[in-house]
């Protein structure tokens, strides 16, 4: 899987002088217009970076995000997160926009749960927003202020901008289904949620030496001291697909992601996702997907 690179190693690929470094202790914020950005400088690889970061950006382009590649036309919010490796092709080299870049710790006190609990940033969650005219008004008036705020000398400013891009989060927020947004807050969501958090906190994998611990209902089940039949009910319950339809999904997402984005081989592939044969895991591939792990390869 592909590595994960710091933010001074983004610095160095998109700007011909690294630009001023917040203080310690800002949670490396900042922000940039992207006419800031060196636009003749060769695309950056597909990699997983230690930060998040918010982009508006108008015109045509697309975006490798996990196994998923979008396309993109016109004004679009997106959000990315250190989980998830990504790599973004500006095809209209005029294009023109805004985005902020912050460490988890830049949210530290005022979300004590950690920002990557919020629905926006969650593995699997909608990374993309198309926006209409009033609504790219409304994003890039924030953004301006962030950019006027982050070059001022005021003590407190921090404060505001952590403000000011927890607004425009949740003005994605209230872009999603409201079924989107919220967990009730009752026992099978509860478990359903841990089930998901331990799901995916084995991806992505980084190295063909990094194998899964579970990949079945049961070792959930024993993960969590409650019984197969108690944790299938909960998330089909919360979620309408069985806990062995979700952990499939996953491993198929992840094996995509492989075969797309490394050049490890199908065996290297298999035993990472815990299969102890190449045979199994091209069967199990070939039953979700309706193809081979080699014609991925190929495409």
């Amino acid at each position: 899987m592909p590595e994960t690179k710091n933010i001074e190693a983004f610095y160095t690929h998109k700007f011909d002088k690294t630009p001023t470094l917040p203080p310690v202790g800002a949670g490396d914020f900042n922000v940039f217009q992207l006419s800031d950005i060196n636009g003749s400088r060769s695309q950056a690889p597909y990699v997983r970076y230690n930060f998040y970061k918010i982009m508006l950006i108008r015109g045509k382009h697309r975006c490798h995000y996990a196994d998923k590649s979008i396309a993109i036309d016109g004004s679009t919010l997106l959000f990315f997160n250190p989980a998830v490796p990504y790599q973004f092709e500006r095809l209209d080299k005029k294009a023109t926009g805004f985005f902020c870049l912050f460490k988890e710790s830049f949210f530290t006190e005022s979300h004590r749960n950690g920002i990557h609990d919020l629905p926006i940033f969650l593995p699997g969650g909608k990374p993309a927003y198309r926006l209409n005219e009033k609504q790219d008004r409304e994003v890039a008036t924030l953004f301006e202020k962030m950019v006027v705020e982050n070059r001022s000398d005021y003590r407190f400013k921090y404060d505001l901008l952590r403000n000011q891009v927890s607004e425009l989060i949740h003005y994605a927020m209230k872009m999603q289904p409201e079924e989107q947004q919220y967990q009730h807050p009752d026992a099978n969501a509860r478990i359903t949620a841990i089930f998901t958090e331990l799901l995916e906190s084995q991806f992505p994998i980084a190295s063909p030496e990094q194998g899964i611990r579970m990949r079945s209902a049961g070792d959930f089940a024993e993960r969590l001291s409650v019984h197969i039949n108690h944790l299938n009910r909960a998330v089909r319950l919360t979620t309408g697909k069985t806990t062995t339809d979700h952990i499939a999904e996953r491993l198929v997402a992840e094996a995509m992601a492989l075969l797309k984005h490394t050049d490890w081989n199908v065996s290297e592939i298999s035993y990472c996702l815990g299969f102890t044969q190449p045979a199994h895991f091209t069967y199990f591939f070939k039953k979700h997907t309706h193809t081979t792990p080699t014609s991925v390869r190929l495409v």
